[in-house]
């Protein structure tokens, strides 16, 4: 096989990194139970309420997508809990299997996977318990395997009517 460079991804990620900053990493990791790393860390996380324009505390968690929420669902829910999964593309899959080993009671919503969640949909599914048994609306955001972004807003506008 013949190599004309370096090899160049072009998916949303895992994120090229440039030379420079690959160089940067050729030093000693910083001890992360030492104190040039919790100011460092502090440091971040107090820079990145600006980056997200907020007030509020801001919470890295050290996975991917897919491992975050399934964290949140682990940490939130409970076997037999009824949720509502919208199919918006290949992570909401995941998102469903997911929910599936952890014995949730999933109403798996089928989408085509060119167009986000519909707020009208959810609110059909929502209208219809009466017993209040969903526990949880799971929708991916940005759904990167197909390009598609889901209207939190007016999701929660149909969660909060």
């Amino acid at each position: 096989m013949i190599h004309t460079g370096r090899h160049f991804l072009q998916i949303p990620g895992p994120t090229n990194v440039p030379d420079r900053v690959l160089r940067a990493m050729d030093q000693p990791v910083i001890d992360h139970r030492g104190a040039e790393f919790a100011v460092l860390a502090l440091d971040v996380l107090e820079r990145l309420r600006w980056v997200f324009q907020t007030s509020g505390p801001v919470v890295v968690y050290p996975s991917s997508g897919t491992g975050a929420c399934e964290a949140a669902m682990v940490n939130t829910l409970s076997a037999g809990d009824r949720v509502v999964i919208f199919e918006t593309g290949h992570f909401s899959h995941v998102w469903r299997q997911v929910a599936d080993r952890l014995r949730l009671d999933v109403d798996y919503v089928p989408n085509n996977w060119r167009r986000g969640a519909s707020p009208a949909e959810l609110e059909v599914r929502l209208a219809a318990d009466h017993q209040h048994a969903i526990k949880a609306v799971i929708v991916v955001h940005n759904e990167t395997s197909n390009g598609v972004t889901n209207r939190i807003q007016d999701l929660h506008r149909v969660l909060n009517a």
